[in-house]
């Protein structure tokens, strides 16, 4: 199911969620610039699990906790790009207004680490480089699902080789989108948090995060007028 709009934002365009989006599709135009070299940036920007859970020096340490924020701003092809920015352009608004702006970009930035953490508690001695934004994208999902329970997700639902608009309850969707995050992991084995490219315990610590902590921010919604 592909998301095409919401029925709680009442902007699309909001500051803190536009700068994000702004912010990921910039780092990926300059990856793309880097043409052969984008693989030795990203190998110093992603995260890699093995090297924060063996860190031996205050001074790798330190490098290695700050890829917790850059990985997330780096993207593999396209499809990665584009997938996770359209899933922060529809959740992202309506979780900045009842965030604000600040409050938003903190969680966004907290949700993105924690997503990597539970990452590398689920595979410390993994070498291989996670990189995107769908953990701290997560976070927003999970915000989204407790602060607007009752809200409506307008998606494309692929029927064979037809294509049918729905407007399907959100908790019907975040709930079954995270269902799968969560099956994938438990069912991957020891490769579960990085099989097939996707960091799924990723996914699984930033929805969490974003269903703990989303409504400690918000703040109360206002009345609408008609």
């Amino acid at each position: 199911m592909i998301p095409l709009s919401d029925s709680e934002a009442t902007r699309r365009l909001t500051p803190a969620n536009t700068t994000l989006i702004a912010a990921n599709l910039i780092a990926f135009a300059l990856e793309v610039r880097l043409g052969a070299r984008a693989g030795r940036t990203l190998a110093q920007f992603a995260l890699i699990p093995a090297q924060l859970s063996g860190a031996r020096s205050f001074e790798r340490e330190m490098r290695s906790l700050a890829t917790l924020v850059t990985s997330t701003f780096l993207h593999a092809d396209i499809l990665h790009v584009g997938g996770n920015m359209l899933y922060l352009f529809i959740f992202g608004p309506a979780v900045e207004e009842r965030l604000g702006f600040q409050r938003f970009l903190g969680f966004y930035l907290a949700a993105g680490i924690t997503a990597g953490l539970a990452t590398v508690a689920m595979a410390p001695a993994s070498q291989v480089a996670v990189i995107g934004a769908s953990g701290a994208i997560a976070g927003v999902l999970g915000a989204y699902l407790v602060l607007f329970p009752r809200a409506r997700i307008t998606t494309i639902l692929p029927f064979f080789v037809f294509f049918q608009l729905v407007r399907v309850p959100a908790i019907f969707y975040l709930m079954l989108w995270f269902a799968i995050q969560l099956y994938a992991g438990l069912t991957s084995g020891v490769e579960g948090p990085l099989v097939g490219g996707v960091a799924w315990w990723a996914h699984v610590g930033g929805f969490l995060f974003g269903v703990a902590i989303g409504p400690l921010l918000a703040r109360r919604p206002t009345r609408r007028r008609r």
